[in-house]
């Protein structure tokens, strides 16, 4: 596919506009979502029609190629219907921005017929590596492959021995359905929709060029360089893909906030008689969570101006700064939690029944602190240890 076959991108606020159109259409299919451990199938097509796939997906492929913070608008924005759907789209529609990344084959071998075609991923470094001529055969089980039943390809994790410095380094393998098995074990008690299933893979070959090295996505000297040069694809892949894990707690604390003044900041005790909209505690979590919830927005998008203002220029933010923005989107979804267990809490008993958007809020939110990239401790300790004068521990920045 060539620049001739691109689509014209819209703008920033039409995409928002369309999730906002989307939020209460997810709200109703919540339940079935959850229940059903998967995405339904026409929420998939919303997200499709809507152009939400495209947002970050090359040109040349049929893609918007916007700025990355569009991207994270929208899916903070749909978060606020249903977080399960917006965590789905957020991992599944990064891959797009991941495999601009890879050799221009690798892009042809999956949207060559059809460039609405979908990755899911599990990045745990859990492959079974045998280099063979040409490229590499791998075996394994991995875990948490969010809406791995929507998809068509996989990104596995797996190590390799760097030819240069001997160390191990984090590859991304590239597989097809056909090579990957689907064992439908999410059972959770949060984001129970994103149908986060194990895959396995029995002695597959992935050709050299369908694979990507986590040493290019920190220095941004990956192959797609050749054919994607825009400044979207410079920006460093641990930056972008750990805000695809958070962001969506904000999205879902706000939908649940609005939730609370609409409804449970207007309810009166069936003991008492009080109105909970005079109560100080609940005054108080309401404003509290409306200036967290700017403020994580804020840095959010802060960042990223600065790191695309970085790549516009072919530069790279230093390594002081990476920490610093790594450290502050792990730090989102703990921030997330406090807010959403005050919320839960002043919301009396009703909260507790199932089905209650504050209740499901409060599960995915704390399911989504349990993903390694939202853990604050290892990244933190790291990032003052740099600021001591320690040498950097992570490249995943």
């Amino acid at each position: 596919m060539t620049l001739a076959n691109a689509t014209t991108a819209p703008a920033m606020a039409d995409l928002v506009d369309r999730a906002a159109a989307l939020v209460p259409v997810l709200r109703e299919r919540a339940d079935a979502c959850e229940a059903g451990n998967k995405v339904p199938d026409e929420t998939i097509r919303d997200f499709q029609e809507a152009g939400f796939f495209k947002i970050l997906q090359p040109r040349r492929h049929g893609g918007y190629e916007m700025d990355i913070e569009t991207f994270y608008a929208v899916q903070m924005k749909l978060a606020e219907g249903c977080m399960s759907s917006a965590w789905v789209l957020g991992v599944v529609a990064v891959h797009n921005w991941q495999l601009a990344l890879f050799d221009a084959k690798a892009q042809e071998d999956v949207w060559g017929k059809d460039n609405a075609t979908l990755i899911s991923s599990s990045y745990m470094p859990r492959a079974q590596v045998t280099p063979v001529e040409g490229g590499y055969r791998i075996s394994g089980r991995w875990g948490f492959s969010s809406g791995v039943d929507h998809c068509d390809w996989a990104f596995l994790g797996g190590l390799v021995n760097d030819p240069e410095t001997g160390e191990p380094d984090f590859w991304t393998f590239l597989v097809p359905r056909g090579d990957f098995k689907v064992l439908p074990i999410w059972n959770t008690i949060g984001l129970g929709g994103t149908g986060s299933h194990d895959v396995t893979v029995e002695d597959a070959y992935v050709p050299a060029y369908r694979t990507h090295r986590s040493k290019d996505g920190f220095a941004s000297t990956n192959p797609g360089a050749k054919v994607n040069p825009g400044p979207l694809y410079k920006l460093p892949f641990g930056q972008v893909f750990v805000r695809a894990v958070s962001s969506s707690s904000i999205g879902a604390l706000q939908g649940a906030l609005d939730c609370f003044i609409e409804k449970g900041a207007k309810r009166r005790s069936a003991n008492s008689g009080a109105s909970a909209s005079a109560d100080p505690d609940v005054q108080m979590v309401i404003a509290e969570t409306r200036v967290a919830i700017d403020e994580m927005k804020t840095i959010l998008f802060r960042n990223f101006a600065h790191l695309t203002e970085k790549a516009r220029a072919g530069e790279q933010a230093d390594l002081e700064t990476r920490l610093h923005y790594r450290f502050q989107s792990a730090q989102i979804s703990g921030r997330c939690c406090a807010l959403i267990a005050r919320i839960f809490a002043a919301s009396g008993a009703e909260a507790i029944y199932r089905g209650n958007p504050i209740a499901r809020a409060f599960c995915d939110i704390h399911a989504g602190r349990a993903h390694v990239a939202n853990n604050p401790g290892v990244v933190g300790r790291n990032f003052g240890g740099v600021l001591l004068g320690a040498p950097n521990g992570d490249s995943f920045i």
